[in-house]
């Protein structure tokens, strides 16, 4: 018996300890702000870095081709494309992003075609401005463009083109 009394004298500070916590636990946690809500959502990548960025690509594309003078001239318009793209890109997105949940998978697969339709579009606007350029690019010149754009080289494999930087605002 002096054993018993022994071992749960031993226990009565855990057991303090224990009751301690287990009262205190609901003070703290009615003092501590909002302790289940998740994180405030901060909008680090704004439309502006956005921007910043497309400006810095292009400027590196234009780098990385090496550009002759005559060829620069052929320049304007393909800018003008790719900003155009990134543009609506950035817009489908915004559009998802307040469209009424999907109520079925099918909804899910029509807004994808729709999507890829529309880029479809932009990247075909790209190659149209882009074709006189390419024309009068030597064979080095054109060899940097391909990784440079983002492109994948798997042999046989189609390209996304959710992997094109040019629609990287249009990634969720």
């Amino acid at each position: 018996m002096t054993r018993i009394l022994a071992r749960l004298s031993g226990l009565a500070p855990m057991a303090a300890l224990a009751v301690t916590a287990l009262l205190a636990g609901p003070v703290l946690a009615q003092t501590t702000p909002a302790a289940d809500a998740p994180p405030p959502v901060v909008d680090l990548y704004t439309e502006a870095d956005a921007q910043a960025v497309l400006d810095a690509r292009l400027i590196a594309l234009k780098t990385v081709i090496g550009l002759t003078p005559d060829q620069a001239r052929l320049w304007d318009p393909v800018e003008a494309a790719i900003r155009q793209a990134a543009k609506n890109g950035a817009a489908r997105a915004a559009a998802r992003a307040t469209a009424e949940p999907a109520t079925d998978f099918l909804v899910v697969l029509e807004r994808l075609a729709d999507a890829e339709a529309a880029r479809a579009e932009d990247l075909k606007t790209v190659i149209a401005a882009a074709k006189p350029l390419v024309a009068a690019l030597t064979p080095e010149q054109k060899r940097r463009v391909p990784g440079f754009l983002g492109m994948s080289d798997r042999a046989g494999q189609p390209q996304p083109t959710l992997e094109l930087w040019i629609f990287e605002d249009e990634q969720e």
